[in-house]
C-alpha cells in the first residue's frame, strides 16, 4: 500500500506564534524542554507497592493533555489494587517482567516483558505486579491528563486469575506458536514467580 506524505498545517502550533498584539511568542522559554533523568518528581500521587515519579506534568513544563513518568517495583513485590479515573494509561516496560491483574475481583492476568506495551483503559481496577524475583521492573507511564489520578481500591481478589492472551488474525495463542515450531510445552524463566501462588 503506496503511503503519502502530506504537509499538514502548523494549526494548532502556529497560531500562537503571534499573539493578540503581535508580540512574538518566547519560544526559548516556552518551547521544548528536556527533563534530566536525575529531575523526577517523586511527589506525585502513589500506590502502595510501586514508586512513580513525574517528568512531564502541567506543573513542571505546562503540559495540557499528557502526563509522563517512571514506574519502579521491587524484585517480589506488586501494588495494591487502584484505577486511574477517566485516563487512559501506557506502560512500556524498560527492564524485567510485568504480571498485570485486572477485573472487578482481579480475576484476569497478562504477562508483559522488556519493549512491551500494556494499555489500560479508563477506570479498569488493576494491579501491577513484578513476576521477577532476582531484578526490579522498570517501566515509563504515560496518561492521558496532565494531573496524577489515581484511585486506591480495596478489592477481594481470586485466588487464581485467568490468563488472557491477545489473540486476533495476526497474533496466535502461545500454544499453537508453540505447535508450530514443535514445542508442547512452554517453560517459565527461572526469575519468574507468582507472588500471589502458595509457597
Amino acid at each position: 500500500m503506496a503511503v503519502k506524505n502530506v504537509a499538514a498545517p502548523f494549526s494548532h502550533y502556529q497560531e500562537p506564534s503571534l499573539s493578540a498584539s503581535h508580540v512574538p511568542v518566547d519560544w526559548r522559554d516556552n518551547g521544548v524542554k528536556v527533563i534530566k533523568s536525575d529531575q523526577l518528581d517523586s511527589n506525585t500521587a502513589q500506590t502502595p507497592g510501586m514508586n512513580r515519579a513525574a517528568a512531564i506534568n502541567k506543573a513542571r513544563v505546562g503540559a495540557q493533555k499528557i502526563w509522563a513518568g517512571t514506574v519502579r517495583i521491587d524484585p517480589n513485590a506488586k501494588t495494591g489494587a487502584h484505577h486511574h479515573g477517566e485516563l487512559e494509561s501506557v506502560i512500556y516496560v524498560l527492564s524485567g517482567k510485568a504480571r498485570m491483574r485486572w477485573g472487578e475481583h482481579l480475576e484476569f492476568t497478562a504477562e508483559a516483558d522488556a519493549g512491551d506495551f500494556i494499555f489500560i483503559p479508563p477506570f479498569v481496577p488493576h494491579q501491577e505486579i513484578n513476576a521477577r524475583t532476582d531484578e526490579p521492573l522498570e517501566c515509563i507511564l504515560m496518561r492521558s491528563d496532565s494531573e496524577a489520578v489515581v484511585v486506591n481500591l480495596d478489592i477481594d481478589a481470586v485466588e487464581t486469575p485467568q490468563q488472557v492472551y491477545w489473540v486476533d488474525p495476526i497474533h496466535k495463542h502461545p500454544q499453537d506458536h508453540s505447535r508450530d515450531h514443535g514445542h508442547a510445552h512452554d517453560h517459565a524463566d527461572a526469575g519468574d514467580r507468582d507472588p500471589d501462588a502458595p509457597t
